[in-house]
């Protein structure tokens, strides 16, 4: 039998645990953005890809990266980057990866530098020529790598198609799939989303896109959704709202959730803009999307299968994704206004002028947010409802339209510097204390 001290030390252990596991599910973290339960063991130390490990722009909070930097201060290290564009670097393992694209040519390729000394690991040309854009703030290598510890994945629209590839870590080519016909508009920048084995692309364009799930160790088309015939450029986003994982596309009219493992189509609801960029956000309950042509729009949406709009306002959040904490959002307009507004309602808590056109999307640290404009000017400022404050102002670069990673204490910036001649040449940073 067991004796009265150790019953009673039984007891206390047991409502210790029922007190500090209720306290996770119903204290502080419950407003906390769900993680999808997308198969993968991401590691603190990695960012695999686009807009992070949460798939919002949340870097880990156990980090304190430098608040200040210029071409001396807090560079861990700095690489030339070959050619031109706006992807930004994801870190796995020891290894950062970017894409890129020589505009001369039209060719596209993959990049690999050592996570601790910036050395070129290797480079490999996915497409020898053929690269497609039109619009400036646009190039043949917008979207962000991904990365399920053995692949990484990327898109490119080439020779009127776009196109998915497939690369080992050492950069050898293992499949690619060509996904549809591509009508260039403006351009592309949507990123591949991982979701246990599948990888889902998406090619929105004037002439007739598609929403498809790709085998990852294949590249075989396992589903396929017909999308509407207009120009549209952001990211399938997985989430996890009403109690399942969802891929949510926002833009072309409607706002559309689908089944990631199936494709099927879980519900619809019309009212989002045409055009979208940003990634979408979820506390749980409510998605939160953005668009900018041909109307503004920001809108919470209710995504429990009975879709309806809790809050909209005509807002022009169009290029920067927002991020979200505590029950918050935050956001920098492209026209470098930084604004928070209260999740459940959409009321505006406070707004102010950054200055700057901004296409950069802001990453959230702890209680910090990092937002960088067109010219290379990071603001940092508090993720708190009460009021605006910021915490640093730094310049780092001419051009700057890649958004940063910030893993491991460290940011990895991808920057351009222009010459008064008109030479442009784009730089990796690390930057760290």
């Amino acid at each position: 039998m067991l004796t009265r001290s150790v019953f009673i030390g039984f007891v206390i252990c047991f409502a210790l645990f029922v007190f500090v596991t209720s306290g996770i599910v119903c204290g502080a973290d419950r407003d906390a953005p769900r993680k999808v339960d997308d198969g993968f063991q991401v590691l603190p130390q990695d960012w695999p890809w686009w807009r992070g490990p949460l798939r919002n722009g949340t870097a880990t909070a156990d980090q304190d990266p430098p608040l200040t930097w210029s071409e001396t201060e807090n560079v861990v290290w700095k690489v030339p980057v070959a050619g031109r564009g706006y992807s930004s670097p994801i870190v796995v393992g020891q290894k950062v990866f970017l894409a890129s694209a020589d505009e001369s040519t039209g060719a596209q390729y993959v990049l690999a530098f050592d996570r601790e000394t910036g050395n070129p690991l290797w480079r490999t040309v996915v497409h020898e020529s053929g690269g497609m854009r039109k619009n400036n703030k646009s190039t043949m290598a917008s979207s962000t790598l991904a990365c399920d510890g053995q692949r990484l994945f990327i898109n490119f629209p080439n020779s009127d198609a776009l196109f998915t590839t497939a690369l080992d870590l050492d950069g050898n080519k293992e499949w690619e799939t060509r996904l549809s016909s591509y009508v260039v508009h403006q351009g592309y920048g949507a990123s591949p989303t991982l979701y246990q084995n599948l990888v889902i692309v998406s090619s929105d364009n004037k002439g007739g896109g598609v929403l498809a799930g790709l085998e990852a160790a294949t590249g075989k088309l396992v589903w396929e959704q017909k999308r509407r015939a207009t120009p549209n450029y952001p990211s399938p986003t997985l989430v996890q709202v009403g109690g399942r994982d969802q891929v949510i596309m926002v833009g072309c009219d409607q706002v559309v959730s689908y089944a990631p493992l199936t494709g099927e189509k879980l519900w619809e609801i019309e009212g989002a803009t045409t055009e979208c960029v940003t990634s979408t956000l979820t506390d749980g309950n409510l998605i939160y999307t953005s668009g900018g042509y041909p109307r503004n729009h920001m809108s919470a949406i209710r995504a429990d299968g009975n879709p309806e709009v809790v809050w909209e306002n005509a807002t022009r959040l169009y290029v920067p994704s927002m991020v979200i904490r505590d029950g918050y959002l935050y956001g920098v307009l492209d026209a470098g206004i930084a604004t928070c507004w209260e999740a459940a309602t959409g009321n505006e808590m406070w707004k102010a002028r950054l200055g700057g056109t901004f296409s950069s999307s802001a990453v959230l640290v702890g209680e910090r947010i990092y937002a960088t404009n067109e010219a290379g000017e990071t603001f940092v400022f508090k993720a708190q409802p009460t009021s605006y404050e910021l915490l640093s102002k730094t310049e780092l670069g001419t051009e700057v339209l890649a958004t940063p990673t910030i893993v491991g204490g460290r940011i990895y910036h991808r920057v351009a510097h222009l010459s008064p001649t008109g030479d442009r040449q784009e730089m990796l940073y690390c930057i760290g204390k």
